[in-house]
């Protein structure tokens, strides 16, 4: 059989390919001579030539207030080896879930990331306890794997952080922490080089603000009900308290009181309980905030560990189960969804791999039907603005902690630009990137150098 004259062969075509790609590539000039393949240095000179955002340096602060010279393990505090919970027969077991604190302080870790350009992205890490781990974690291990790359490439540089240490099991806590502050850096970055808010790069807003809530509490419970009333009348519609969550916050009816305040307001009350109780205790809880009826939703009421528990614990009671804060990564939600584990979930964005990985979580709820509300920690205003702007942009966020971050120390008191919140709602800031614009003299103040 004779063969069609203009058939090629596979090498023809290959061949034929490779002059194109080179013609292209050349600008539509032929290429005299083969040419060896550009150097890093050399890549990274022709993508500024492009417009990229070459990263130049990446570097992490630790922040204090107060800003005094301890050390850092000196005011480090948790219960004694050995402490028990302090309930009565079976309810009296070791104290797995309360942290560490760093006593009288407030820390975080900020990460700064500046292109050959001079541009300069923030970003921040939860890092209440131990902030120098996170600052080594950028230095010594994700600087060294940034530099020189284009900070445009999120996605990409995103799974290239995670798999630094995936095989060593490092997928979550302190290298996931470091990995959000880096991501919400970048995010920064983009905003600003392209002139745009960071929701408007994610796919615009779904609304302008977002319902804030805050935490309340007081040494007795006419003072938790005050607080819970004055919150109500800066027209916050819920607010949150612990509850089996350290000293003077195991009377239940310090809870139906602030329940019953909320609901002269037309509120709500959540519970967080850090994962204080074991299945049968947060059953019979649970069964308890059922009949007082305007409650939110119950929070980590069982160890993060305990997934065989939460789904059991779900389907028992009719208040929501809310988990996720510990939770670092989409998988380690997926499954909880799974699992029919909670009815909401508050990824925090500063822990949860940044703005990257909790929209990503965000849309995954989504697909099973579950709301979700950012959890917002110690920190600075960054932390409130990052999640904000991941709020607005997803559907199903429905509200975000931290009503009353602006006010404190790390908050409005650092910034140029200040954020607002205004009858129980949060604005999202309009600016370039997260739209934090950082007094350089207030920041400076509670730095820690050394």
């Amino acid at each position: 059989m004779m063969q069609k004259a203009n058939a090629l062969t596979r090498r023809q075509f290959a061949s034929r390919a490779a002059s194109a790609a080179a013609l292209l590539g050349s600008g539509g000039r032929a290429l005299a001579s083969p040419q060896a393949a550009p150097n890093a240095a050399q890549r990274a000179e022709q993508a500024a030539d492009a417009g990229a955002l070459i990263i130049d340096k990446v570097e992490g602060f630790v922040l204090r207030t107060p800003n005094l010279k301890v050390p850092y393990d000196e005011p480090m505090t948790m219960p004694p080896i050995g402490a028990m919970t302090g309930g009565e027969g079976i309810w009296n077991r070791l104290d797995h879930a309360t942290p560490t604190r760093f006593k009288q302080f407030e820390q975080a870790t900020l990460v700064k990331i500046t292109t050959k350009n001079g541009l300069v992205g923030w970003g921040e890490c939860h890092a209440p306890s131990a902030p120098r781990v996170h600052q080594t974690v950028i230095s010594d291990l994700f600087a060294p794997l940034l530099r020189g790359q284009d900070a445009r490439w999120i996605n990409p540089i995103w799974e290239h952080l995670y798999s630094s240490e995936r095989m060593r099991g490092y997928s979550t806590g302190s290298h996931l922490e470091a990995l959000a502050g880096v991501d919400i850096a970048l995010w920064d970055l983009l905003g600003k080089a392209t002139n745009l808010p960071i929701y408007q790069l994610l796919g615009g807003k779904y609304r302008d603000s977002l319902p804030v809530y805050t935490g309340v509490g007081g040494a007795t419970t006419e003072a938790a009900v005050k607080n819970a009333e004055s919150a109500a009348a800066r027209g916050m519609k819920l607010v949150k308290m612990s509850f089996h969550k350290g000293e003077g916050s195991s009377d239940f009816e310090r809870v139906e009181a602030v329940a019953a305040a909320m609901r002269a307001h037309g509120g709500q009350l959540s519970l967080d309980s850090l994962g204080a109780f074991k299945l049968y205790e947060a059953v019979q809880m649970g069964h308890r905030l059922d009949k007082i009826g305007n409650i939110g939703w119950f929070e980590d009421a069982l160890l993060p560990e305990d997934h065989a528990a939460y789904p059991i614990l779900a389907s028992s009671i009719t208040t929501p189960i809310c988990a996720g804060e510990t939770a670092s990564t989409r998988f380690q939600i997926r499954d909880l969804l799974l699992a029919k584990a909670a009815r909401m979930f508050n990824p925090d964005v500063c822990r949860a791999g940044g703005i990257t990985e909790c929209q990503r979580i965000a849309a995954l709820a989504d697909a099973y039907g579950t709301v979700w509300t950012p959890h917002v920690s110690t920190g600075t205003l960054l932390y409130f603005a990052a999640s904000i702007h991941v709020g607005v942009a997803t559907s199903n966020c429905i509200l975000i902690e931290g009503g009353d971050k602006l006010t404190r120390p790390f908050g409005n008191a650092l910034a140029k630009t200040k954020m607002v919140v205004e009858n129980g709602m949060a604005r999202v800031p309009e600016g370039p990137g997260h739209g934090v614009d950082f007094d350089e003299e207030a920041l400076k103040a509670v730095t820690v150098v050394g």
